[in-house]
């Protein structure tokens, strides 16, 4: 096999260097691209069997619309739930703010680690996202909208091109970069197959193993609570220990230590800790071939430092690297 000459490189560097310029510039909705586009990634075997019995522009449209289907769906469920809910979120927003706005409340001798003011700006944050939901839509709704439109235009796109893009892009390749691109896509697919499967599946886990929890917390709304569990669970820079933290700060507001201790032994440690600690790495890795403690490195390392996106490109970068590395040193003669 040749070996790779300075100049068979240059325009891959240079379309590198400008789709690294393209991210800079529209990164504010890079997030909305980059879901879009691993999605589509995990659909277009779909697509390919749709595609051989309609045009592949009905098949696009057809995936795409029913993904907004369910998306859509799935959000009017969950604004009817919190409507029918909005008493019990707002009994225990104004039940903590009440513990914080007395002077005689000191968070630190509970243990907690934050400072009045710091517990008081994400109380904020919470309250605006699960109470004044109405009003955060309506003040967000533009933005809102026009990452949809980004993120379902993406998905269609990337659906209808993927595999001439794929064809045109392999095909101008050197023969070596074209078999090492390939290879790297394989995995990559994988990748993002089990990253959305895992997702959904902890999700519902989350939910059913949070209704014993909320049933011994005694509260009542076991229904509704593990639903929140379950509902910021499926939102990655949530999670479900945003509503075991919430349920923590409610009982210790009311003085219940009882709650707090069941809130967080049996809820955030059992609850939130172990499917995203141990069952979400070991799954994930499990189809890549990778260990559990990377996958965990690259799924935390990844919503820490990019957000939403970052927990699609965190586990898929850790995967790339490693497999890149396998792939040079296992064909590294030929290579030469």
């Amino acid at each position: 096999m040749r070996a790779l000459k300075n100049t068979d490189l240059l325009p891959f560097a240079v379309f590198g260097i400008l789709m690294l310029v393209a991210i800079m510039v529209f990164w504010s909705v890079m997030d909305m691209v980059l879901l879009g586009g691993s999605l589509a990634i995990v659909l277009i075997p779909l697509h390919r069997r749709l595609s051989a019995r309609v045009r592949p522009l009905y098949s696009a449209a057809l995936i795409t619309g029913t993904v907004l289907a369910v998306f859509l769906g799935a959000c009017y469920l969950t604004l009817l739930l919190f409507s029918a809910n909005a008493g019990t979120l707002s009994s225990m927003f104004s039940a903590i703010g009440s513990w914080l706005d007395d002077p005689s409340t000191n968070p630190l001798s509970y243990g907690v680690p934050f400072s009045k003011e710091t517990l008081s700006s994400m109380l904020a944050q919470g309250n605006a996202l699960f109470v004044d939901y109405e009003k955060t839509l309506i003040a967000n709704l533009s933005l809102i909208l026009f990452k949809m439109f980004v993120f379902f235009f993406s998905l269609s796109a990337l659906l209808y091109h993927g595999d001439w893009l794929k064809m045109k892009s392999l095909s101008r390749m050197p023969p070596v970069i074209r078999d090492y691109i390939t290879r790297l896509s394989d995995v990559t697919v994988d990748t993002l197959y089990a990253i959305y499967v895992v997702q959904v599946t902890i999700a519902a886990l989350t939910f059913f193993i949070a209704l014993p929890v909320f049933y011994i917390l005694g509260y009542g709304n076991i229904l509704f609570y593990s639903f929140l569990a379950a509902f910021c669970e499926l939102i990655p820079i949530l999670g479900s220990s945003s509503t075991f933290v919430l349920i923590g700060a409610y009982a210790l507001a009311l003085g219940d230590t009882r709650g707090v201790f069941v809130a967080f032994f049996l809820g955030y440690l059992i609850v939130s800790c172990v499917p995203e600690i141990y069952v979400r790495p070991v799954l994930v890795g499990r189809r890549v071939k990778i260990s559990a403690f990377i996958m965990l490195i690259g799924i935390l390392g990844g919503i820490f430092t990019m957000g939403l996106a970052g927990f699609v490109l965190g586990p898929v970068m850790m995967v790339l690297l490693i497999n890149a590395f396998r792939i040079y040193t296992s064909g590294r003669k030929e290579w030469l």
